[in-house]
């Protein structure tokens, strides 16, 4: 009777051992430095308390980092292009939303390690506004750049997520239960017939304390213990014990043979868990890289409209000369005097012009501000500051261009959206092993043991309503308080065995199949969307590059075209003075070179566009820009702030 018993002991042990071995066999992943939620790992009294306490999380901080201010003077904010970069990584709140990822990962692996179904994370970045547009009519455009190295932020939006719904066998609750309780209960029976029991109405009064622990094990096995105690006192005569105590210990174990058999079935959502934890890393790297190209674009189309701006100036002041100069040529009777009105036309024309461009730069400005401010332009000092970049657009005399081979390679190990792919793709094989044991038929094994004990006094009430000359004659062993029944208890006095085994089996077993089926042919679509981004980030680097070649070609044309247009005014003006020309003819050549600047302008913005998709599109954003990952994901920049320009107060 000993060995089953220790043999019973011992498959218990084996067991509470699973989840330890488990956890060496999985290598952890680690844990993201930025605390943006609740501590998971509770430990100690006070620690164990807070497991049934509501945890706080910290409130959201709206504050800007210092670095802002300190780019501030004199109601102008200096920004140079790392300055621009380091106050997103600080600041932005599409960043600081990815934040909290990595901890909601964190709270899904808790989950899974508790067998509770995963509820998935959020896997969707957000873009920013990348180009501001003119809202009015006619408004020339630097067009050209908005379109550039598009694609690449789209097709990183779409990388596979981890939404999902668990299918398969149902996995055991791996957090042990305990439950205890007390119950009273008082009852009177009245009865029919006094004669069987000795009076007209069996009254007992019943105390039953319990207590009872529950666990399941990631080899399918579910485990109980319970330890169950009553007290009863009644007024029957006829017993021999009365009152009495009664306890009883119990075992009893449950083991899936076939379905839900094993830890490969019964640890898939804590390995999915842990896929989660690395993809919610990669996602967090994949929003840093779009803001982070986002906020390039932002500042070289500043630099641009700026530049645009220089321009259009620059031809208002040309058309404002060529007035002035007619209108002297009409007082003196040189010239007639339409020409004052068409040149009075073309100023008009030009003032629209700079107009567009100036509004179109103030919204520029603040889409940046925006970007790079937790609570946007509802800061006055903010809000009201112009932006002064302080770098330029420089085009290198010779373009370092590495072998498309080697940008595809660089793209295929550095885009996070190809590994979070990759980690949702192995999550779904891994969620095949649940619907694989699903289609098994349920054979489990049953076994329990239960020890019981009995003890009490003798019947207080004595013979009344017995017949003559019988007494009722309690048995010795039995005779004692609560500890001579917890004695028989654990000496095993009176135990209960018992061990079986049923089997279920699903005829048709069509969900099982049904489900099974849906799951692989979402594995396969997901296995040919793998390739499919794959074939078109190929695509992409191809396309980024031969874009980065054309910029570059319309740089050197627009650079030739503008020089050109120069020397044309500069003939058309010298031949007006000597009247061997038409003011029409100086006005189309002042048009022209005001065209061909622009041009050049917006040349400048597409080939600083068509460099920073070619560097989105290899998964090199990070590196090129000298950003560190770990920085990032605090929200702190070691760099210090780009001290402003020296202001020169004569002006």
């Amino acid at each position: 009777m000993r060995k089953p018993i220790a043999l019973f002991s011992a498959y218990v042990l084996l067991l509470a051992q699973c989840q330890s071995l488990l956890a060496q066999q999985v290598p952890a992943t680690p844990t993201p430095t930025a605390s943006k939620g609740p501590s998971l790992s509770l430990g100690g009294i006070r620690g164990w308390l807070q497991r049934y306490q509501m945890q706080d999380i910290e409130p959201i901080d709206l504050r800007n980092s210092s670095r802002l201010e300190s780019l501030l003077r004199a109601g102008r904010l200096y920004l140079s292009l790392q300055d621009a970069i380091a106050l997103a990584l600080e600041n932005n709140l599409d960043i600081e939303i990815q934040r909290y990822g990595p901890k909601l990962a964190q709270a899904e692996l808790l989950r899974a390690q508790a067998g509770g179904a995963l509820r998935g994370i959020p896997t969707t970045i957000s873009n920013v506004t990348t180009q501001a547009t003119s809202q009015v009519t006619g408004g020339n455009q630097l067009g050209t750049a908005s379109n550039t190295g598009g694609t690449g932020a789209n097709a990183a939006s779409q990388a596979g997520g981890f939404v999902f719904t668990q299918s398969g066998t149902t996995i055991p609750n791996l957090d042990p239960i305990l439950s205890t309780g007390y119950g009273y209960n008082h009852r009177s029976a009245i009865q029919a017939n006094s004669f069987a029991s000795g009076v007209a109405a069996n009254i007992t009064s019943v105390h039953s304390p319990f207590i009872s622990v529950q666990k399941g094990f990631l080899t399918g096995t579910s485990a109980s213990l319970d330890f169950n105690n009553t007290h009863l006192l009644s007024n029957i005569p006829r017993a021999e014990i009365n009152p009495f105590f009664t306890s009883n210990l119990g075992f009893s174990i449950n083991q899936n043979l076939l379905r839900g058999f094993g830890t490969a079935v019964n640890n898939r959502q804590i390995r999915i868990a842990r896929n989660e934890i690395t993809a919610a890393d990669l996602v967090f790297r994949q929003q840093v890289i779009s803001t982070v190209s986002a906020v390039i674009n932002l500042y070289w189309d500043l630099v641009s409209y700026g530049e645009d701006a220089k321009v259009k100036k620059q031809a208002l002041s040309l058309a404002e000369k060529l007035l002035g100069d007619n209108r002297k040529q009409v007082e003196i009777g040189t010239l007639a005097p339409i020409e004052i009105v068409r040149a009075e036309a073309e100023v008009a024309r030009n003032q629209q012009d700079l107009t567009i461009s100036e509004t179109r730069l103030l919204q520029q400005e603040t889409i940046i501000k925006n970007a790079l401010s937790r609570v946007g332009v509802s800061s006055p000092s903010v809000a009201e500051a112009r932006v002064v970049p302080t770098d330029s657009i420089r085009i290198p005399e010779q373009e370092e261009i590495q072998p498309i081979q080697d940008l595809v390679s660089s793209a295929m190990s550095k885009r996070p959206d190809i590994e979070q792919t990759r980690v949702s793709v192995e999550s779904s094989k891994i969620g095949l092993e649940g619907s694989k044991s699903a289609l098994k038929p349920q054979l489990d094994l049953q076994a329990s043991m239960r020890n019981n004990g009995l003890a009490g006094s003798v019947n207080s009430i004595g013979g009344a309503g017995l017949p003559a000359g019988f007494l009722p004659q309690a048995n010795p062993y039995f005779l004692g308080g609560y500890g001579t029944a917890l004695s028989q208890l654990f000496r095993r006095n009176f135990p209960d065995y018992s061990i079986g085994f049923q089997l279920t089996v699903p005829i048709s077993n069509r969900q099982a199949r049904a489900d099974m089926a849906n799951d692989l042919l979402r594995l396969r679509q997901a296995e040919l969307r793998q390739q499919a981004q794959t074939n078109q980030i190929r695509v992409e680097v191809q396309n980024a590059l031969i874009g980065l070649q054309q910029a570059r070609a319309s740089y050197q044309s627009s650079l030739k075209s503008r020089v050109l247009a120069e020397q044309t005014l500069d003939a058309e003006q010298k031949k007006y003075g000597l009247g061997a020309s038409t003011i029409f003819l100086v006005i189309q050549a002042q048009r022209d070179l005001a065209i061909a600047q622009a041009n050049e302008v917006a040349a400048l913005s597409s080939y600083s566009r068509a460099r920073n998709a070619l560097d989105q599109s290899t998964g090199r954003t990070l590196d090129v820009n000298n950003i560190s990952f770990e920085e990032a994901m605090k929200g702190q920049v070691s760099r210090p702030p780009t001290p402003p320009p020296v202001l020169d107060n004569a002006k």
